[in-house]
């Protein structure tokens, strides 16, 4: 496979090629990065949560196949290593001028205030049914972003 990563629809190949490469692959129906607060407390940050209904589906698959994870209801602590091989995965796609970035550019404020402060962690955090139980604190407080939903704590 040639990989086009400068048309959507090269995109869409890409991102179904890696799905097929990852064993019990099912795509999120949310995902994004949590980066914990810079103080004893636990709160957490998302630069860009990818919302139920929207297309993020390159951008969860880079980010599972870094983790070898298959994408089903999790939060898994995230290194600054793995989130720097999750950027320089995704990179290619900003040959793709059709569309915007917003998990890259996230993930690059992330790792840049991870990698400056040690105090703070990452995490990636997957949704794969909204009806799933809340897998950790960062998952409830990403999904008290989804407008209309309030998650079962």
């Amino acid at each position: 496979m040639n990989p086009d990563w400068s048309t959507p629809e090269g995109l869409t190949e890409i991102r179904n090629a890696l799905a097929a490469a990852i064993p019990g692959w099912r795509q999120p129906v949310a995902h994004a990065v949590g980066l914990s607060s810079a103080s004893s407390s636990a709160e957490w940050e998302f630069g860009h949560v990818n919302v139920p209904g929207r297309t993020h589906g390159l951008a969860a698959v880079v980010l599972a196949t870094v983790l070898g994870h298959d994408g089903s209801t999790a939060t898994i602590d995230l290194t600054t290593a793995q989130l720097a091989a999750a950027v320089e995965s995704l990179q290619p796609a900003e040959a793709c001028t059709d569309r915007q970035h917003p998990n890259l550019a996230a993930w690059r404020r992330a790792l840049e205030q991870a990698q400056s402060n040690p105090a703070r962690s990452l995490v990636a955090v997957f949704v794969g049914d909204l009806d799933d139980p809340v897998s950790s604190e960062a998952d409830g407080a990403m999904r008290a972003t989804f407008e209309g939903h309030a998650p079962v704590l």
